[in-house]
């Protein structure tokens, strides 16, 4: 089975987006394993960000993700990576289709509402930044068998 990162950001919180959220990944199939509320930290941020070191919108993505709560989780399922990256739509919530959920929820490209990992390798490196082992939840959910 595959894992990956998704973050609901500052702003998905502060908009009370949390529940409306975590239900369509839950609808989705997808299986909870980690979930905790957080106020990153700078190095915590870097961190997570360092793809994006030294281009002109770093500084503005650090601040952001540190300026409030963030809920980090760890979803796991059949292509995972993939049908997260599909339910949350493009980066910009104003070209980002109805009936995901930046397409439903956002206009803005930086205050895009969620994050999720973009490939299986990135979702391990995240995952290890956000949790520790013991943090996530092994087990095998009654439905498996109807959702993959």
């Amino acid at each position: 089975m595959q894992q990956t990162l998704i973050l609901l950001k500052p702003d998905a919180v502060q908009r009370r987006l949390v529940g409306e959220v975590i239900g369509r990944f839950e609808k989705k199939g997808l299986r909870l394993v980690g979930l905790k509320l957080v106020k990153p930290s700078r190095d915590l941020a870097e961190k997570h960000y360092a793809v994006h070191k030294g281009k002109p919108f770093y500084e503005s993505l650090l601040s952001f993700l540190t300026s409030g709560p963030t809920v980090a989780m760890v979803w796991e399922g059949r292509e995972a990576v993939a049908a997260c990256r599909l339910l949350m739509g493009l980066t910009d919530g104003a070209k980002s289709p109805p009936g995901t959920i930046r397409g439903d929820f956002g206009l803005s490209v930086q205050n895009n509402l969620v994050h999720g990992s973009d490939s299986t390798e990135n979702a391990s490196i995240e995952i290890g930044l956000w949790f520790k082992p013991e943090e996530l939840v092994a087990f095998t959910p009654t439905d498996a068998t109807w959702v993959g």
